[in-house]
C-alpha cells in the first residue's frame, strides 16, 4: 500500500508551519514524518515545528522544486522502505517553490510513484497580502492554480467587503479548489488529510508538460536571504524594538521574517515571525539540559541590506 503524501505550499509568511503544527498536535493518533524545506542557508522551521515525537528531515539551501528535489526522492525513498512506521508523509515546501515540479517527482520517478501517493496538493494563503503576491510573482499564482484546497488564512485582518474580494480573486484564478476561510488555519483535520482529491488530469489540461520535465522553475532574481547565527545570549527588548524598526522602515521589502532566539535569563526559546510590517512573538520550547543554546534569524526579501541587518542583528546580542 503506497504512503499517502500531503504537499503543504503557499507563498512566504502564509501560515504553512502553522497549518502543520495544527496537523501534529491534533488528537488523530496517526505518526507522520515530515519533510520541511527551507530557502534560506539555515534552518529555522525544524525548531518551528511542535510535533517532537515525529521525524522531521530538512532540506535546506535550496527550493524542493529545483535544487534540492533530488533530496525529496532519496528522503521518500527511504520512508517508503520502513513499511508500516508513519501513516502519512507531509512535505512542506519553502514559500518560493513552484508546485509543478513537486507533483512531477511523485510521477516521473519509478520508485517514488510506487512507494507514494500524492493525496493532495494544500495552498495556504495570507489573505492580508495574496492581491499583492498575485500581482509582484508567479509563484503565488502557481501555488493557486496547482491546488486542490486553498485555506483562507488570516481572515480576520480584512473587512468583510475586503475578503469577498479577495475571495473573489482566488476563485478567478482557480475555481476547482475547495476554498475555506480560516484563522491561524483553525481547520478540521478532515478537511485537510486523506481528501485523495489530488487531480492528475485536471492539471495536464492546464499544462500539457506537467510530466515531460522540461518545465524549469525560474525564481526572481531579486529575491534573496539574509540568515544569521548567534551563539550569545539576545537582549529581549532590544531585539523587539530594532525588529518593529527595521519591519517599519523597510518592511514592504521583507517578505518574510522568523527565527528563534536564545534570550538571556530565560529556558525558553524565543519565537518571532514577521511579513512585511506585520510581526509576533510567543514563547517556544524549553531548552533542553546540554542544548546547545543559540539564536537563529531568517530575512527573505528584495534589495535587503546584509551588512546593516547583521550588524543591527549583533547590537541585540552579547556579542556586539
Amino acid at each position: 500500500m503506497r504512503i499517502p503524501v500531503t504537499v503543504l505550499t503557499g507563498y512566504l509568511g502564509a501560515g504553512k508551519t502553522t497549518l502543520l503544527n495544527r496537523i501534529l498536535t491534533e488528537n488523530h493518533g496517526r505518526r507522520f514524518a515530515v519533510v520541511v524545506n527551507e530557502f534560506g542557508e539555515i534552518g529555522v522551521d525544524n525548531d518551528l515545528v511542535v510535533g517532537a515525537d515525529e521525524e522531521i528531515f530538512e532540506m535546506n539551501n535550496g527550493c524542493v522544486c529545483c535544487t534540492v528535489r533530488g533530496d525529496l526522492m532519496r528522503i521518500l525513498g527511504n520512508l517508503a522502505k520502513r513499511k508500516g512506521a508513519f501513516d502519512g508523509i507531509l512535505v512542506e515546501t519553502t514559500g518560493l517553490a513552484d508546485p509543478a515540479p513537486v507533483i512531477q517527482t511523485f510521477y516521473m520517478d519509478e520508485d517514488t510513484f510506487d512507494a507514494c501517493a500524492l493525496d493532495s496538493v494544500v495552498t495556504v494563503v495570507d489573505a492580508a497580502h495574496i492581491e499583492t503576491q498575485l500581482a509582484r510573482g508567479h509563484e503565488a499564482v502557481e501555488q493557486l492554480v496547482f491546488a486542490d484546497l486553498i485555506i483562507l488564512n488570516k481572515s480576520d485582518l480584512l473587512s468583510a467587503s475586503e475578503l469577498a474580494r479577495v475571495q473573489f480573486r482566488i476563485n478567478t484564478v482557480n475555481p476547482y479548489a475547495r476554498l475555506v476561510v480560516a484563522e491561524r488555519c483553525n481547520v478540521g483535520l478532515d478537511i485537510v488529510l486523506d481528501r485523495k482529491s489530488f487531480d492528475l488530469t485536471r492539471l495536464l489540461s492546464l499544462e500539457p508538460e506537467l510530466l515531460t520535465g522540461d518545465a524549469a522553475h525560474v525564481h526572481d532574481d531579486g529575491i534573496a536571504d539574509v540568515s544569521l547565527v548567534s551563539d550569545h545570549p539576545v537582549d529581549a527588548g532590544r531585539f523587539k524594538a530594532w525588529l518593529g524598526e527595521l519591519l517599519k522602515t523597510k518592511g514592504q521589502d521583507i517578505l518574510r521574517a522568523k527565527g528563534i532566539l536564545d534570550i538571556q535569563d530565560s529556558d525558553r526559546r524565543f519565537v518571532f515571525q514577521g511579513v512585511h510590517m506585520l510581526s509576533e512573538f510567543s514563547t517556544g520550547l524549553p531548552w533542553r539540559e546540554g542544548e546547545k543554546r543559540q539564536s537563529k534569524a531568517v530575512f527573505i526579501g528584495r534589495g535587503l541590506d546584509k551588512e546593516a541587518i547583521t550588524a543591527g542583528f549583533a547590537a541585540c546580542t552579547g556579542g556586539r
